[in-house]
């Protein structure tokens, strides 16, 4: 174990230099990822919103690393969760579908005992680990986080809007506009065990944060990963009553500012503890905002489209890095990276190895954390269910399909032949269709595209599996 850590701290001192604060044998990084869930590109101050408030999170930019290029793996909730603890495309472990985008109340299956969560790869390297928020990655028991490598779980199995109860409140979209709690039968588990139904969601962004700041207070003398996934700003929405009407955006700001607040009690807490400066947090959201709410929905800045689609505003999500002393202050980064990154950076950084037994997608983002040089991730693929839609690659992004999701006519899948595209760092908007002008970038696209699919095999469907009995 000692060893470990001393190539761990040599690792770091190599890549930081002398000046900063690195962690000491006895003393491994501490690591928190705060996922929103429906987030979009443009919803924080620190990426432009001109009313949300969201000082904290500004903070924690100011203090750290911002990235502008930062993906999910999915543009919908189970498949991009499912990335993100795993390091590995979803069509990999079978955590998407052509038929089912997500998991329901009524799916009987889940993440796979084969795959190696974050969790678990962390836990072997002596972390205690805890889950509190949304987890949306199958709700048998066998699925929950303490059976994936967390310790104790506190939150909601699936989104909020699930368990809808048909004789609570008005039918269909108006109930999400006026929302009350009884109107959705959420449980709340602790663990295993269910602990409330329905969830109070009125308090729910406070309770995980007091939860989590718990774990905190009480971690004792190990090194510590927590995973926050935030229920909101899902539909619908619920604030607690601290944060009604505070904010110019209405009520998906308050929403947004209470999630901001929760950023800053944990912060405050890691200062208090006297860890901040061996502590990354990182925040992110799982795919972009569901437009089709309108008021209700976020914002994806200058991107196209939204939660769904795989256009950029469905996929391109904020991404913060705060490591006080370790993560340089005040950076912005143009560097591609994904969420499915941080699983093997938090692995490696730990000491751990990847596993190398499958492919894992994710790749070890140090340099770019650390301002010590590029990101080695130079290609995105974007993945609706198992249907390779389209691909990044640099600055160029190539669409073979393009689908709106979540709006009418969401069912009308295109074709692109050639497929459409588009310079990012010219165009984030995708508005300038340049196939005609780069027949040489599609070729070397395609010859991506062939080079990936050639040891791909994709895993069984995990959303199509029917609960037992329905």
């Amino acid at each position: 174990m000692l060893n470990r850590f001393l190539m761990l701290n040599v690792f770091v001192v190599l890549m930081l230099g002398t000046s900063t604060q690195v962690t000491t044998a006895d003393d491994s990084p501490n690591f928190i990822i705060i996922y929103a869930d429906d987030l979009g590109y443009g919803d924080l101050s620190c990426y432009g919103n001109p009313t949300i408030r969201t000082p904290h999170l500004d903070q924690m930019a100011a203090e750290g690393l911002r990235f502008t290029q930062f993906y999910s793996a999915s543009s919908v909730c189970t498949p991009s969760r499912a990335a993100l603890m795993t390091g590995r495309l979803p069509v990999r472990s079978g955590m998407c579908s052509d038929k089912r985008r997500v998991l329901f109340p009524d799916s009987g299956g889940g993440i796979p005992e084969s795959e190696v969560t974050l969790a678990e790869a962390l836990r072997e390297q002596g972390y205690k680990t805890a889950c509190f928020g949304k987890w949306h990655l199958g709700h048998l028991p066998q699925f929950l986080p303490t059976s994936n490598g967390f310790d104790t779980y506190f939150g909601i199995p699936y989104s909020n809007d699930m368990d809808r109860e048909s004789s609570h409140g008005p039918k269909g979209r108006q109930a999400f506009l006026d929302p009350k709690t009884e109107y959705w039968n959420v449980p709340i588990i602790k663990d295993l065990e269910v602990v409330e139904r329905p969830a109070d969601q009125t308090t729910i962004t406070r309770r995980y944060t007091e939860h989590a700041v718990e774990f905190i207070k009480d971690r004792g003398d190990q090194p510590f990963f927590i995973y926050l996934p935030h229920s909101l700003p899902h539909v619908p929405l619920f604030r607690g009553k601290d944060f009604e009407d505070v904010s110019a955006r209405g009520l998906y700001g308050d929403v947004i500012e209470e999630i901001d607040w929760s950023v800053g009690q944990i912060l405050e807490m890691l200062r208090a503890e006297g860890i901040d400066k061996n502590t990354c947090v990182f925040f992110s959201s799982d795919n972009g905002p569901w437009l089709t709410y309108n008021e209700h929905g976020g914002s994806a800045g200058l991107l196209k489209e939204g939660k769904g689609a795989t256009w950029e505003g469905g996929m391109r999500e904020p991404g913060i890095a705060w490591w006080p002393g370790t993560i340089p202050a005040g950076q912005v980064t143009l560097e591609l990276a994904s969420t499915m990154d941080l699983y093997t950076t938090f692995i490696e950084l730990s000491g751990g190895a990847i596993p190398q037994d499958r492919v894992v997608d994710g790749v070890n983002i140090s340099p770019v954390l650390f301002g010590t040089g590029p990101s080695p991730r130079d290609t995105v693929f974007f993945y609706r269910g198992t249907e390779l839609m389209a691909v990044r690659s640099g600055p160029w992004k190539a669409h073979f399909f393009t689908q709106t999701s979540y709006v009418k006519g969401s069912g009308v899948r295109h074709e692109h032949d050639p497929p459409l595209l588009y310079h990012l760092n010219h165009d984030p908007s995708e508005r300038f269709n340049l196939n005609e002008k780069h027949p040489e970038v599609l070729e070397s696209i395609q010859e991506i595209v062939a080079k990936h699919r050639a040891d791909l095999v994709i895993a069984e469907s995990q959303l199509e599996i029917p609960l037992q009995g329905k």
